[in-house]
């Protein structure tokens, strides 16, 4: 496989996968139930995601609000009371006792930002003067705000203290955001991992649970796949018994489609009966009928020889006589249809088409001289396996109704060819007019004839094609028909000998 055609092929696939995703109604019916389990446990794990996060947040922030306020009470207790002397630097309130690591403090007088922060060791840690410049700009109302710093996230307090001094109290907010931020990720794994094991245990269940659909879907395709037209068809298949308890949804449909089957095998028996009763009706009706017309044709040759009869006679005993002919072949195309029926053994022998093509078009050109007879055969014998006398009965019907059918000038063109897999083939057109398309779906059933069938000078009896498709069935072959104004075409298909390349 070359590249081009192997990114053709994977781009194709690309696209049918595409479009199957974006047509969820053609999924299959354990497909779409993972995806709304998987769709809803998604939906309730934000759910309670939203609800843990939001109940945590809150709980952190109260705590640490509260840290914060007492914090800055502890500072203010402690830095009230202090009388500083002129021109003396205001008490460090970091020395106030019950303060906590990364604890901020600051004083702001006259302008003059004195802060800092208790370090994990005890120590007091100077801030960076742009951090000094972001709490004197903090609103002194009292209000909790945070603040971004250059040593971290904090959430700050600014009042006015004793002296008309500005106390700054703040915690920070890095202990919070990681207990936060280790819950979102713990929940998202665990929500991942739980959808996941979820999903691979509902697809298990669910495939579990959809056995019986399967079994039943298998049995619904092999009884549409068996043909149940015609013959003495076995309707053994049925639903396992583990899928048609009734009581459960799937068993009540298993339990029916059962009994369904059983009406339709009684069914069958009751057609097959009737078939084999009519068939040998007709073989014993198309017998004995073979006697009395031999009679009749045996009598009508001997008055035409031995009697003197008037004009009109003669033309009585002409129709007599022709009528005998036409019910002699009814009876040998009847008696033809019984044998094929019956199953009769063939006499099945490697044989070549092409002698029978060009002996079967001389046979018919005789009697239809004003048509244009056309062959086409390749140099290489077409062998078959077949029965010779059977398979010129199929070209002589296929070629006479080409005469029979067509008006007179009409060329009948018959073509033999082997296709590359071995499979022999034959042809017969004409460009006569074209056949009704809705005749064209019954040609080949019994007693089917169009309404220009019936105009024939020789008749029709409608069991020609007939004749032709039950040869061609018992021989492994097909036979089909095609047509559009100016070209009409049979075509008989062989399967190829064995060994054939």
């Amino acid at each position: 496989m070359s590249v081009n055609t192997s990114r053709q092929y994977i781009t194709r696939r690309a696209r049918d996968t595409a479009l199957h995703l974006a047509h969820p109604g053609r999924w299959h019916l354990r497909t779409r139930l993972v995806a709304v389990m998987v769709a809803l446990l998604t939906v309730i794990c934000i759910l309670v995601g939203m609800v843990s996060f939001t109940t945590t947040s809150v709980t952190l922030n109260s705590q640490l609000n509260a840290a914060v306020r007492a914090a800055t009470l502890r500072t203010n207790q402690f830095s009230s009371g202090l009388s500083p002397r002129e021109g003396s630097t205001p008490r460090d309130p970091l020395t106030a006792r019950a303060t906590s690591a990364g604890q901020l403090s600051a004083v702001i007088s006259d302008g003059v930002v004195y802060a800092g922060i208790l370090a994990s060791s005890g120590n007091r840690q100077e801030l960076r003067p742009a951090d000094a410049k972001i709490l004197a700009a903090l609103p002194t109302t009292g209000i909790l705000t945070d603040r971004q710093l250059t040593i971290g996230h904090y959430r700050l307090q600014a009042a006015i203290g004793p002296h008309n001094t500005v106390m700054i109290t703040g915690l920070p907010l890095a202990a919070t955001e990681q207990t936060l931020a280790t819950l979102v990720l713990t929940m998202s794994l665990v929500s991942l991992a739980g959808l996941a094991i979820l999903s691979l245990a509902g697809t298990v269940i669910i495939r579990r649970n959809m056995r019986p659909l399967e079994k039943l879907s298998s049995v619904a395709t092999r009884v549409a796949n068996l043909p149940l037209d015609a013959g003495d068809v076995a309707l053994s298949v049925r639903v396992p018994e583990s899928a048609a308890h009734p009581g459960t949804e799937v068993g009540n449909v298993g339990y029916a489609f059962n009994a369904m089957l059983e009406n339709v095998s009684h069914a069958l028996q009751a057609r097959q009966r009737s078939e084999t009763k009519v068939r040998r009706f007709v073989a014993d009706a198309s017998h004995e009928l073979r006697t009395p017309l031999t009679a009749i044709r045996g009598y009508t040759e001997l008055m035409a020889m031995t009697e003197s009869l008037t004009p009109d006679g003669k033309i009585s005993l002409g129709r007599v006589t022709a009528q005998s002919l036409r019910m002699s072949r009814l009876v040998e195309d009847l008696l033809t249809l019984a044998r094929l029926d019956d199953g009769q053994p063939l006499a099945l022998r490697t044989l070549d088409l092409t002698p029978l093509v060009l002996d079967s078009i001389s046979d018919v050109r005789v009697g239809a001289p004003l048509h244009h007879w056309k062959f086409e055969v390749p140099d290489a014998p077409v062998n078959v396996k077949g029965d010779d006398g059977q398979l010129k009965q199929v070209l002589l019907n296929l070629l006479s109704n080409a005469a029979k059918h067509t008006p007179t000038g009409t060329t009948v063109t018959t073509t033999l060819s082997r296709e590359p897999d071995g499979t022999a083939v034959v042809q017969v057109s004409n460009d006569g007019p074209a056949i009704d398309p809705a005749f064209l779906e019954i040609i080949f059933d019994r007693f089917s004839r169009a309404d220009q069938a019936r105009v024939g000078a020789q008749g029709s009896t409608g069991l020609g094609l007939s004749i032709v498709q039950a040869i061609m069935t018992v021989h492994d072959g097909t036979a089909s028909a095609t047509s559009v104004p100016g070209k009409t075409s049979f075509t008989l298909r062989f399967p190829p000998l064995h060994g054939h390349v």
